[in-house]
């Protein structure tokens, strides 16, 4: 399955058309006539029965616990929904809205959070959508018809960058509520405590949902490209820095370094699929090559 790279939209393509409905259906629909199969990109399982080992099957499906207190070997059953639950928890905190090219952390987050919404719509998978500063400040309900899109999109249309962000607080607050298990796909700069973040992700894993983080920075901030004498505003805090960036560069590039790889790591570490993407990448491509890998780890 080979994306046709010719297809895709670049950013400034993307910026051009208003709508947010619109951007999703041409972003989806562009990727998707350059596969050969159907991009699913998640499953919900249940949990049904246990049944007593036999050989052959797959020890990955063993129970150990039950084995400790009954010295035999069981394995766990499950059964598959036909239908993902899938909830969209995307980050609209002031720190979202900088960005220099054609479109904006929060423009490029809120665009991903739609086309994904309108992929799993049109397979009939349950989508939600959450809005997310230091608190939720909107949420549509658990719904698979079509024109379930139109509230996600009102949704983010409406939550534009407003207040600081919270991203591990926020997490917490998801997964005490979402009992059901299902796929969780976060989009978020998550510029907030790493630790707390990846507490909250792993508590994500813990209650047995799929996680998918979808890093979005902007490419200053990933290289930092400033010379001569800058002032610096604070999005999320009323300051600002005057300096010379060339004296600052070494250290802020060091620092943006530990902040992403202590992400990677961590995610790696608790089974929680995670993709840095720059505002500069064309949307479509990083969709199309992401449940590309998804689908490839699964076979």
């Amino acid at each position: 399955m080979t994306p046709d790279s010719k297809r895709f939209l670049h950013p400034e393509a993307i910026r051009r058309i208003g709508r947010l409905e619109l951007r999703a259906r041409h972003v989806v629909e562009g990727f998707m006539s350059g596969m050969h199969r159907s991009p699913y990109f998640g499953r919900s399982i249940e949990f049904l029965q246990h049944r007593q080992y036999a050989p052959g099957d797959d020890l990955r499906h063993v129970d150990w616990k039950v084995w400790a207190k009954a010295d035999r070997l069981y394995v766990k059953q499950f059964e598959e929904d036909a239908s993902m639950r899938c909830t969209l928890v995307v980050d609209v905190s002031k720190s979202m809205e900088y960005g220099r090219g054609p479109l904006n952390k929060y423009e490029y987050a809120a665009t991903a959070a739609a086309s994904l919404a309108y992929l799993l719509l049109r397979q009939h998978d349950a989508v939600a959508c959450l809005a997310f500063d230091e608190k939720i400040r909107a949420r549509t309900p658990m719904r698979s018809t079509q024109v379930h899109l139109a509230s996600i999109v009102q949704a983010l249309d409406a939550n534009r960058p407003q207040a600081k962000t919270d991203p591990g607080n926020v997490l917490r607050l998801i997964a005490e509520e979402n009992y059901r298990r299902g796929l969780i796909v976060v989009v978020s700069d998550l510029l907030g405590d790493v630790a707390s973040t990846l507490r909250g992700l792993r508590l994500l894993r813990q209650r047995g949902h799929d996680v998918l983080v979808l890093h979005v920075m902007d490419d200053d901030e990933l290289d930092f490209p400033f010379d001569g004498p800058t002032r610096f505003e604070g999005l999320e805090l009323p300051a600002h820095l005057n300096c010379n960036p060339r004296a600052l560069r070494e250290g802020y590039l060091a620092a943006v370094e530990t902040f992403v790889s202590s992400l990677r790591h961590g995610c790696a570490r608790d089974a929680v699929d995670y993709e840095l993407i720059r505002t500069s990448q064309p949307l479509d491509a990083v969709l199309a090559a992401f449940l590309s890998r998804r689908l490839a780890a699964r076979k």
